[in-house]
């Protein structure tokens, strides 16, 4: 599998900002397993006081949160989108971030880096994240 190298980039500092400043955060491939990461980092960020929402093809609930079946589903703003998804994925999931309107932050999760992706949502005035994880990024503020 060939890897892409997160050339479009935050910084810690812009990190930090993105943190403060987030309420809700959408969790794309939210895993009702309690073993996978993704179900791991949300149930993290919501411990820490994030509304989190899930958005996975099944399940009704999980971590005590209504399921969507994709981001255009859900009928609030969300503030991040953290993307525990392939890299291909990710082009589409700019799309949607753009077409809602509302997405501040564009969040790929460690070992996901789609560079096009990322700058079309940088484009789009989002922040943009590769290849970090929200939760130790968020334990290491």
């Amino acid at each position: 599998m060939e890897c892409e190298f997160a050339s479009v980039n935050s910084n810690k500092q812009e990190i930090k900002e993105i943190f403060a400043s987030v309420k809700t955060i959408a969790i794309l491939g939210l895993s009702p397993n309690e073993e996978k990461a993704s179900h791991r980092v949300a149930k993290y960020l919501q411990s820490v006081g994030y509304k989190i929402i899930p958005v996975y093809p099944k399940e009704d609930t999980i971590l005590g949160e209504k399921v969507y079946r994709s981001l255009a589903e859900i009928p609030f703003n969300v503030d991040m989108v953290d993307i525990f998804r392939k890299p291909k994925a990710l082009d589409a999931v700019a799309d949607a971030c753009i077409s809602r309107g509302d997405v501040k932050v564009f969040w790929a999760q460690k070992e996901i880096v789609n560079n096009a992706a990322a700058q079309k949502a940088k484009d789009a005035g989002m922040k943009a994240v590769q290849n970090m994880c929200t939760m130790v990024e968020h334990k290491s503020l």
